[in-house]
């Protein structure tokens, strides 16, 4: 029970904190001040205060979308060993439960974005779905490849390779890790497939899903980003974290991987432009050749 409050608490409460690390680097690196850390906690809390103005065109499903967009990745941290060497809920098989509580999430979003009657929002979910098609196979490839390394099906188990594991997979492993972090950038429309601070429609994917929301159902769509983005990230920080089986060092050393993963990514954002849309299936294909080659090396 501590475990389990403890992990809910450290997505809840950590989790607005990662685009502002990211934020953060990328102001560093090119000499600007830029905004608070904790700029994306004001944000929510100001648009939590705000009216909700709704499209006479729109439905319930309109506001399901960023409830979703909440309640799944929450959900799905359940399933993760953030704090301590067994998640709160596991079985054999819940991989794939959660990678399809993400395509639930997504569901509900596009759902919600087909709902305004938007032509330009509905090309954003077009996109959004038909790149996620293409970024699945690259997860199921590194549970694969780490079914076989760990010998479970479950993630506790998946995610707990430990010291043996590396040193008869490594290179399996870095490439598991590489290949989901094409996935983590592209899941959570970070450059180089997506710039969430556009706003030219033609050359948005995630972000043209949601120019109709206002008010809370926008602020529950930034939490729920947030909350996705530490998700992601801490499945990726998991393949190569010990754990002790302590729960507050595992907690702090889950938030430190995280935190150096946002770095990362404002490092990647700080280098690289955005792609052309023609680019990114063959980025994403080539992030399930990579994973591919790690079942390979593991299956050898």
């Amino acid at each position: 029970m501590i475990t389990t409050t403890l992990q809910v608490l450290l997505v809840l409460l950590t989790a607005p904190l990662l685009p502002g690390v990211i934020t953060r680097t990328k102001a560093l690196i090119a000499g600007r001040k830029g905004p608070p850390l904790l700029q994306v906690y004001y944000d929510i809390i100001k648009l939590l205060q705000k009216r909700t103005v709704l499209s006479r065109t729109t439905t319930w499903v309109f506001l399901a979308g960023p409830a979703a967009g909440v309640v799944v990745p929450l959900f799905a941290s359940l399933l993760l060993p953030l704090a301590g060497t067994r998640a709160p809920i596991a079985f054999a098989g819940d991989f794939i439960v959660f990678v399809y509580l993400f395509a639930l999430a997504r569901f509900c979003t596009t759902a919600a974005a087909l709902d305004t009657g938007s032509a330009f929002e509905g090309m954003g979910a077009a996109r959004e779905l038909t790149f996620a098609a293409l970024a699945e196979p690259a997860l199921f490839f590194g549970f694969l490849a780490l079914a076989r390394v760990s010998g479970g099906l479950s993630l506790s188990r998946l995610l707990s390779v430990g010291s043996a594991g590396w040193r008869s997979a490594s290179a399996a492993l870095v490439l598991i890790i590489a290949s989901w972090l094409i996935v983590l950038l592209a899941e959570n429309s970070r450059v180089p497939f997506d710039d969430p601070n556009t706003h030219l429609e033609l050359t948005m994917i995630h972000e043209v899903m949601i120019l109709d929301h206002s008010g809370p159902p926008f602020g529950l769509i930034l939490y729920g980003s947030a909350m996705k983005l530490f998700v992601c990230s801490a499945l990726v920080a998991s393949v190569g974290l010990p754990r002790t089986g302590m729960p507050i060092l595992d907690a702090g050393a889950t938030l430190a991987a995280v935190l150096g993963i946002s770095v990362v990514i404002g490092l990647v954002e700080s280098a690289m432009a955005r792609l052309r849309l023609v680019r990114i299936p063959q980025l994403l294909v080539t992030a399930s050749l990579v994973a591919g080659f790690a079942v390979v090396l593991v299956l050898r």
